[in-house]
């Protein structure tokens, strides 16, 4: 029964698809749909890295083919994070960045952790937060973009607040794993108001996958 639901499931993803962008779609795109469709569905049936595959040859098919409407949801995606950026860090000092690549190894050795918003077409990001130095007593992190792959580590120094957001992809928290499509986490730590140092994180992704570890 769970498996009938999931395909009709995207089977009423494709037809809104096709209703949507119909007049767009040609051969090329009708094959990327399929594989973003398989994609999705690997991810849900538990073969994350097949279906990830899928989901990013599909999402190459479609920028060859619809390179306009890539750009535009590119273009979208930025002035949503410029708005999401100035309101999250409230006139705070914060290191802004927009990049088309950007990877974020801060899991090797101790690091300086200060509020930052960062953009990115693709992004890889990898932060322990047992190994970090934090400036202020409340530091807020916004990472967003289009493919995003996130492993946050937690730690029992900071109290944490965690907002996400993935549309196709997987978040992952502790023991729990929800993949597919919309998936959403809003979390707070026991004590987070009254934690010495607190760390909010806010993630938004088109594409991704987000794996939070508990101490």
């Amino acid at each position: 029964m769970e498996k009938r639901n999931r395909m009709i499931a995207i089977g009423l993803i494709a037809l809104g698809c096709l209703m949507i962008f119909g007049r767009w779609i040609g051969f090329l795109s009708i094959v990327a749909l399929i594989l973003l469709l398989l994609g999705i569905y690997l991810t849900t049936s538990g073969k994350i890295k097949q279906g990830y595959t899928l989901l990013g040859i599909g999402a190459v098919l479609l920028l060859l083919d619809h390179l306009v409407l890539v750009l535009g949801i590119c273009l979208i995606s930025l002035g949503i994070f410029f708005v999401k950026s100035r309101g999250l860090q409230q006139g705070r000092n914060h290191l802004q960045k927009q990049n088309f690549s950007s990877s974020f190894n801060w899991d090797r050795s101790p690091w300086v952790m200060h509020s930052l918003s960062a953009w990115h077409v693709l992004g890889e990001t990898d932060l322990d937060l047992s190994l970090a130095m934090a400036e202020d007593k409340e530091t807020v992190m916004l990472f967003q973009g289009i493919f995003g792959d996130m492993d946050l580590h937690l730690a029992d120094d900071y109290g944490v607040e965690i907002e996400a957001f993935v549309l196709f992809g997987s978040i992952e928290f502790g023991n729990q794993r929800d993949a597919g499509m919309l998936n959403r986490l809003n979390w707070k730590s026991p004590g987070y108001e009254s934690s010495e140092h607190r760390v909010k994180v806010s993630v938004s992704y088109l594409m991704g996958d987000l794996d939070v570890r508990l101490p």
